[in-house]
């Protein structure tokens, strides 16, 4: 995962803004706006690929202390350089923060991708404030079943053509539905949010329930 990520990194700001049909950055500013956070927020930006969360967050908030981890140095990399000051290379599994240190953890499109979905979220409790916030912005499988294999087929012509042109490898972004065969719903995710000990979830869904914004308050 770790060497894929390092081959589409150059291009995944693109791949992201064109996959999503222009509708990433969007989506990206309603779970910064609906989340409400105090002034001067500790943010984690989890999964942070190039940064969005924590651009987003300090252009907001002055004096916000955003954190980008992500599993791939080049990522981060390429965050330092669109002026992210604070990025660290980790894995979401284990976190190397103390208890009780952010405001909010933003994920995006990372979930589907962690080895362990359970203990990831279990990690991103533990790292967040009582009261605080998880935001989290991404891919789901549809409830109705009937509309799964569309949905993934969707996915995975459009994964194959943007492999493709931007890199002459079909495969390279086909790792978006083939990560999902095997993942949950948004109904599936938002019980898991409310057993792991978040108290309050409102979910926004997008694209028939196929990609999902969480907000989620911890207990």
């Amino acid at each position: 995962m770790r060497a894929m990520f390092s081959t589409v990194a150059p291009r995944y700001d693109f791949f992201t803004r064109t996959f999503s049909w222009g509708m990433d950055k969007r989506w990206k500013r309603t779970g910064l706006e609906r989340a409400r956070l105090p002034d001067k927020p500790v943010v984690l930006d989890l999964a942070a690929g190039t940064g969005d969360f924590s651009l987003l967050v300090s252009a907001r908030y002055p004096g916000a202390r955003p954190i980008a981890v992500d599993i791939t140095e080049r990522m981060l990399q390429l965050a330092r350089g669109r002026g992210v000051d604070r990025a660290v290379c980790g894995d979401a599994g284990m976190l190397p923060f103390p208890d009780h240190t952010f405001d909010c953890v933003f994920v995006g499109y990372g979930l589907r991708n962690f080895p362990n979905l359970k203990v990831a979220v279990r990690e991103i409790e533990r790292v967040t404030k009582p009261s605080g916030l998880l935001v989290s912005l991404e891919f789901f499988l549809p409830e109705n079943r009937l509309l799964r294999p569309f949905y993934l087929a969707c996915l995975y012509a459009q994964g194959t053509f943007w492999g493709f042109v931007l890199h002459g490898r079909p495969r390279v972004y086909t790792y978006i539905p083939d990560s999902l065969r095997s993942f949950v719903s948004i109904d599936q995710f938002t019980a898991l949010l409310q057993k792991t000990g978040y108290q309050q979830v409102d979910t926004r869904r997008y694209l028939l329930g196929g990609i999902a914004l969480h907000w989620a308050e911890k207990k």
